[in-house]
């Protein structure tokens, strides 16, 4: 794999207050060698977007609990279109409905972790997706 550790933006995007599965998946990550910036409550999909151009990430990973996933995976998906930085992962987890999750991939979304996911499965799929990704970009 590339040099570069991997460099991953952990985001709780809208109202929702919950982050203590936000915290488990960026420690995971971190303890998986990863560089993580994880956002805080309430952030906008502009504000996460910046973050993920500014600190140069491979991938954004969005928890979500309050409902709102096909909203904000798309305006955050969209908003990375627009910004030329297609090529940043978008992933992410919390409490969504399994009956949704074809949607999300089908807008851009690489994996959804749901609920008692082991945190392994994360980071192994994080590592593969990266690897493949800057496997295109040589």
């Amino acid at each position: 794999m590339d040099e570069r550790k991997i460099r991953v933006i952990v985001a709780k995007p809208g109202l929702d207050g919950h982050d203590r599965g936000a915290k488990v998946i960026a420690r995971a990550l971190r303890d998986a060698g990863m560089e993580v910036v994880y956002t805080g409550l309430r952030q906008t999909p502009e504000q996460i977007v910046e973050t993920a151009l500014q600190e140069d990430a491979d991938a954004i990973g969005i928890s979500i609990l309050s409902g709102a996933h096909s909203f904000y995976f798309s305006k955050i998906i969209e908003l990375l279109k627009d910004k030329g930085a297609s090529d940043i992962i978008v992933f992410g987890g919390g409490v969504i409905p399994d009956k949704d999750i074809p949607g999300l991939l089908e807008v851009g979304a690489g994996a959804i972790f749901g609920p008692g996911t082991p945190t392994t499965t994360c980071v192994d799929w994080l590592e593969k997706a990266v690897a493949e990704k800057r496997e295109k970009e040589k």
